[in-house]
């Protein structure tokens, strides 16, 4: 296992009806080519060895002894491989016959699961062939020549991951068995399924397959039957997913005419890092104690098959209007509710021409207009400085302008002089003191101008500039609510380029130069043609790394040498491996050392699952020593 993940399989053979030789031998040839490519779990169909339609001729001895032969022939064949194969077949055991799966590795029979919940509605018998394992105590058989276990209630472990079986129509009930495997320590899920095909059937299907791995907050892998099933009345279309905790990782080809199969990895680390959290992860787990099987490690594998999304706190292009809209609903919610609480005659806000600014305006002008408040009620005050450029400058007053606010100018230069002159700093030393002086010369305008208009400070810091200390302490760090606060930047300019296409063609053009304008404080003189000098990127390096780095290292608590990995996967042809490791040391060394000031910051609305607010998700000690990045 590589940082915590698991590579799995379903495999979809083609299959004949009753033809168990001809079928275990399409599913050995999977078993191959799962271990080629070290899959440490591959999960056929179910009844696969018979295939699912044989219907009454489960009733004919020979059937069942071929079945039984073709078990054998399975379990020899993993001799010689080290992945785990699960596969189903109709058994007998004390003259009762089931539907179970079989779980085999290197010649061993390591468990036989029975089927729980046989359907006996519209298409489907079962309950004419087979007996439900929900009534059979757990036992030792003997199978092949092996001793084994046969019940419901067994774990398979290996010490890296833990798995669980459960038969088709188990999933559909309204507690699946895996909702207990997972209690009980299944990490992953394997299910065997014959599930035909209907109109809107498989998008149900999907809907359930996600949604269990993400209330058992665990790995769900699907394989159904495919081609070669008897299409007398039903055709099956041979699904096969992969998901993880609520997400789909992977899926085969539906209505396919050959064997397949498909491979992803689980990561064990981010489920483990859910169910800590989850303090009621365990509620209602039963008294029954599981069996416990143990498999061997299977070697592991080169890279990952999986892809992971550079911006993860960016969701997919086609849910912009939905999520935008949400999150613009949740930023509004909170700003209404203090304003309304406050009695506040207006806002004042700090307009400099950049992204953060922008979309804090934004929110502003929409709870204005949500609350029927006028919006010149909204005090945006643009503050040039010694790093002002004409194009901020230019676009702070023309946003201003176009939402219809009250607009203010207030120059800090002869103020930021005077108080250089008063601490006997040479203004031509370009230091963090020169920086710092201009940053709480502005803070200190918005509040006078809030305590003199009867108005609250709005704040324009996002979530990534807390998360990197990226602000000056009591400077741009205090405000009286910060709605931008649980918004990373990488979303601040998915936000801001949305709302670029809802306003009217002047507000619109701005928006758009200000997502082309470099993200900068502008607190250093301009260059010598009058651009930014001073790019935040250039100092802390990208923000999309650093959002990348956020969402893992406080989401799921990884190391930094995990988050390396995965970033190398997310940015492969973006970016090369040193400049990756470069600033997540810069984002770790930060992340620990600017503490203090995350411990201090104002109220503000919490929008996504990533918050990094003292009195709610993130409480840090402000002197804890900062992680190595190996």
């Amino acid at each position: 296992m590589i940082h915590g993940f698991v590579r799995v399989a379903a495999a979809v053979p083609e299959i004949r009806v009753a033809d168990c030789a001809f079928n275990v031998q399409q599913m050995i040839s999977l078993a191959i080519d799962a271990d080629k490519e070290n899959v440490a779990v591959v999960v056929f169909p179910e009844l696969s060895v018979t295939a699912y339609t044989c219907a009454d001729l489960f009733y004919q001895h020979q059937l069942l002894s071929e079945a039984e032969t073709g078990l054998q022939l399975m379990v020899e064949a993993t001799n010689r491989l080290n992945t785990v194969v699960i596969f189903g077949l109709p058994l007998r055991v004390a003259n009762e016959l089931y539907n179970v799966a079989v779980v085999a590795q290197k010649g061993r029979i390591l468990g036989i699961v029975p089927k729980t919940h046989l359907p006996n509605n519209g298409e489907f018998y079962e309950k004419r062939w087979f007996a439900s394992g929900g009534k059979v105590k757990r036992k030792t058989i003997v199978i092949a020549g092996q001793e084994t276990t046969f019940g419901t209630d067994i774990l398979f472990e290996n010490g890296d991951f833990t798995f669980a079986i459960e038969l088709c129509e188990d999933l559909w009930l309204p507690i699946p068995p895996s909702c207990q495997h997972a209690m009980h320590g299944a990490e992953i899920i394997f299910n065997l399924s014959a599930s035909n095909e209907l109109i809107g059937k498989n998008a149900y299907r999907v809907q359930l397959i996600e949604q269990q791995s993400a209330r058992c907050i665990s790995g769900y892998v699907y394989a159904s039957a495919g081609h070669g099933e008897s299409t007398t009345d039903v055709v099956f279309s041979g699904s096969a997913y992969i998901a993880e905790n609520g997400r789909m990782l992977a899926q085969g080809e539906r209505f396919s005419f050959h064997s397949q199969f498909v491979a992803s990895e689980i990561d064990i680390d981010r489920l483990r890092a859910d169910r800590i959290r989850n303090s009621n992860f365990n509620a209602g787990k039963s008294e029954v104690e599981y069996a416990v099987s143990e498999f061997l490690k299977v070697p592991d594998f080169n890279g990952l098959k999986r892809r992971f999304a550079p911006h993860p706190f960016v969701p997919p292009l086609e849910q912009i209007h939905e999520n935008c809209n949400e999150i613009f609903a949740i930023q509004v919610g909170g700003l209404a509710k203090r304003w309304q609480h406050t009695h506040a005659q207006t806002l004042v806000i700090g307009i400099s021409g950049g992204l953060d600014s922008t979309l804090a305006l934004l929110v502003a002008v929409k709870t204005a207009d949500q609350l029927g408040f006028d919006r010149k009620r909204i005090i945006g005050i643009t503050m040039p400085g010694f790093g002002t450029t004409d194009r901020t400058y230019s676009n702070a007053l023309g946003l201003m302008g176009s939402l219809g606010i009250t607009i203010r100018e207030i120059s800090i230069k002869e103020a930021c002089t005077i108080h250089f002159n008063d601490i006997g700093h040479d203004m031509s030393v370009h230091d963090v003191t020169y920086e710092n002086v201009q940053a709480r010369e502005r803070t200190q305008i918005l509040m006078d101008v809030a305590n003199k208009e009867n108005g609250l400070v709005i704040g324009t810091g996002d979530l990534s500039e807390l998360a990197l200390g990226w602000a000056t302490y009591n400077g741009d760090h205090m405000s009286m609510y910060a709605v931008n606060s649980g918004v990373p930047k990488t979303l601040v300019r998915y936000i801001v380029g949305w709302a670029a296409g809802s306003l009217d063609s002047r507000s619109e053009k701005i928006l758009k130069d200000v997502l082309d304008t470099p993200v900068s404080p502008e607190l250093l003189p301009a260059d010598e043609e009058g651009n930014i000098a001073q790019k935040t990127e250039d100092v802390v390096g990208p923000y999309e790394l650093h959002d990348f780095f956020l969402y893992y290292f406080v989401r799921f608590g990884f190391s930094p040498s995990k988050i390396f990995y995965l970033a190398r996967n997310a940015f492969q042809g973006t970016y090369e491996d040193e400049t990756i490791k470069k600033w997540l040391e810069v984002f770790i060394r930060r992340f620990f050392a600017q503490q203090f000031k995350r411990s201090c910051i104002p109220d503000g609305p919490k929008v996504g699952s990533i918050n990094l607010s003292p009195r709610g998700d993130w409480r840090m000690p402000s002197d804890a020593v900062a992680f190595e990045v190996e």
